[in-house]
C-alpha cells in the first residue's frame, strides 16, 4: 500500500528553505550541502553512463533524523554538481519509516538502487527490508519492492547494503547486529540482484579474532585496492581510547586477502579512517580511469550535531570533498581528488617565522603547509597544533564550552588544508592522514599561523562552485 504523498509538503519546505540557507555564512561554496534540512549519508556514488551520480540522506521538511528520503546529484567532473529528481521517499510500508542508506549498480545499463526499507513498530521493535528501486527514463526511479528480509539471528538494525559485480556474480555486503547485541558485516551472494543466499560473517565481533568490537556495524564497503583488499565500515559501540575512537561513533578500515570461494576476509587490525571531530559513513566508488574514489558525511550521528548553528537557519551538514585512495606500506592513503586543483586562483607562496606569515582568508581556502612544529588558528574558533607528538585539533563544546582535542599522532612534515566557510579537512603527509572538522567562526575569518619555528607556505583561494 502506498502511503500518502508528502510531495506538497517538501516542494514548500524547499521553496521556503533554500533562500534561508543560501544566506547563512556558513553554508559551504564549493563542498554540496542540503538546500534545506538535514543530509546525512552518502549513498548510491556511483560512476554511471559518463557522470558521477552521489545520492544522499535527507530529510527536506525538518533539521530532525527522520523522514530519510534519497537526494540525488549528478556530476562529470566531481566539482560541478547539478540538481536531479528526488529518487526515494519513504512512501510504502515496507519503507514507511525511512529510505535508509545503500548503494547503486549498473545492471545491463539500468542505473539500479539498493537500499534499506526501515519499518518501526509501535511496541518499539523495528525490522529491515533490502530493497531495489530502478531509474525511470524521465530521472525518477521506479521501487521493486523488497528483495531480502531480516535475515534469522539478527535484530531489526541490519542496514546499509552496499552492492557489486564480481566475475557475473552479484555480492552484498551488510551492516548488522546480532540477537546478542554484536556488530557483525553480513556477505550475500546472488545471480540476478533479487534472489540472494547467505554466504555468512566477514567481518565484527568475535570475527578473525577481533574482540569488543562494538554492538553495531554500519555503512560497509569491501573492494579491492592495491593488492589488498579494504573494508570500510562505522562500528558503533567502540570504547574510547586515549587518542582515537573519540567521536560518538567512529569510522574505521581494515585490510586483508578476500577469498570469493570461500566467502572468507583474512584481515588485520581496525584503523580510524579520519581523526577529526566531523566523519561518517563514508562511500566509494570506481571512476572511470580505475581511481578508488570516497565521500564521507562531514557529520557524527548522536553527538552534538544538534547544537550546530546552522540548524537555525534551516540545513545541517555537508559532504566531505572526494579523496582518491591508494594503499601503501600497510596504510590507506586519501588524498583530494585532482579535479579539485581547478579551483585553484591565485597562487601565492611565503617562508619565514610562522608568527610573520600572512593572515589568510579562510572563506574558500587551500594551503600546503612544511614544517615540524606551527599553531594554527581559524578564525578564533577552531586550533590546530603541530609538534613532535603530532597533531592536536580544539575546540569548544558547543554544549559545554569545554575544550574538545583530537588527535593524530606521528611524525609531521606536510599538511594540505582546505578549507570552505564551516569546514576544515587536514591532510597529512601527503595522505597518511586526514582530520575534518566542522567549526562556525564569525566570518569574515581568518586563518593565523603562530610560533618561531620556520615555515613554507603555498596558497590559494578557491573559487565558488554551487550544486545548480
Amino acid at each position: 500500500m502506498t502511503l500518502p504523498s508528502r510531495w506538497p509538503a517538501i516542494l514548500q519546505a524547499v521553496m521556503t528553505g533554500q533562500p534561508r540557507a543560501l544566506a547563512d555564512s556558513h553554508y559551504p561554496q564549493w563542498h554540496p550541502a542540503p538546500v534545506t534540512g538535514l543530509m546525512n549519508d552518502p549513498n548510491g556514488f556511483i560512476w554511471f553512463a559518463g557522470r558521477y551520480h552521489l545520492f544522499y540522506q535527507w530529510n527536506p521538511l525538518d533539521c530532525e533524523h527522520r523522514f530519510k528520503c534519497w537526494g540525488h546529484w549528478s556530476s562529470e567532473d566531481l566539482l560541478h554538481w547539478q540538481h536531479e529528481p528526488l529518487a526515494l521517499m519513504p512512501d510504502e510500508e515496507y519503507d514507511r519509516n525511512g529510505c535508509y542508506s545503500g548503494s547503486a549498480v549498473d545492471n545491463e545499463g539500468v542505473l539500479t538502487l539498493c537500499y534499506t526499507g526501515n519499518v518501526k513498530f509501535d511496541d518499539g521493535n523495528r525490522t529491515a527490508w533490502q530493497c531495489l528501486a530502478v531509474e525511470q527514463p524521465d530521472g525518477s526511479f521506479k521501487k521493486l519492492g523488497p528483495v531480502l528480509a531480516l535475515p534469522e539471528g539478527y535484530t531489526g538494525h541490519v542496514r546499509d547494503p552496499k552492492v557489486w559485480q564480481h566475475n557475473g556474480e552479484w555480492y552484498m555486503v551488510l551492516g548488522a547486529q546480532d540477537l546478542q547485541k554484536r556488530g557483525r558485516v553480513l556477505l550475500f551472494k546472488s545471480a540476478d540482484l533479487h534472489t540472494w543466499a547467505s554466504c555468512g560473517e566477514i567481518a565484527g565481533h568475535g570475527v578473525n579474532g577481533l574482540t569488543d568490537a562494538g554492538y553495531m556495524w554500519e555503512c560497509p564497503d569491501l573492494f579491492a585496492l592495491d593488492g589488498t583488499h579494504v573494508l570500510i565500515c562505522c562500528p558503533q559501540g567502540l570504547a574510547r581510547e586515549p587518542h582515537r575512537y573519540l567521536n560518538t561513533y567512529p569510522a574505521a578500515w581494515m585490510s586483508g586477502a578476500f577469498d570469493y570461494a570461500n566467502a572468507a576476509f583474512d584481515h588485520g587490525d581496525l584503523h580510524e579512517l579520519d581523526a577529526g571531530f566531523e566523519f561518517y559513513a563514508p562511500q566509494t566508488t570506481l571512476a572511470e580511469d580505475g581511481r578508488r574514489i570516497l565521500i564521507g558525511w562531514m557529520g557524527v550521528p548522536d553527538g552534538e550535531e544538534m547544537l550546530q548553528p546552522t540548524r537555525t537557519h534551516g540545513w545541517m551538514h555537508q559532504m566531505t570533498c572526494p579523496r582518491e585512495l591508494r594503499y601503501h606500506d600497510g596504510k590507506l592513503w586519501q588524498t583530494p581528488v585532482r579535479e579539485l586543483e581547478a579551483l585553484r586562483e591565485g597562487e601565492q607562496r611565503w617562508q619565514g617565522i610562522a608568527s610573520d606569515a600572512p593572515e589568510l582568508d579562510a572563506t574558500r581556502l587551500e594551503f600546503e603547509l612544511s614544517t615540524s612544529r606551527v599553531e594554527v588558528d581559524f578564525g578564533g574558533t577552531l586550533r590546530l597544533t603541530v609538534d613532535e607528538q603530532g597533531l592536536r585539533l580544539e575546540r569548544a563544546s558547543l554544549k559545554t564550552g569545554e575544550t574538545l582535542t583530537r588527535y593524530w599522532l606521528g611524525d609531521v612534515s606536510h599538511l594540505r588544508v582546505l578549507c570552505d566557510r564551516s569546514s576544515v579537512e587536514i591532510f597529512i603527509n601527503h595522505g597518511e592522514g586526514v582530520m575534518s572538522s566542522r567549526y562556525f567562526p564569525d566570518h569574515p575569518a581568518r586563518v593565523r599561523f603562530e610560533g618561531a619555528s620556520d615555515i613554507t607556505l603555498r596558497y590559494w583561494s578557491l573559487r565558488a562552485c554551487m550544486i545548480e
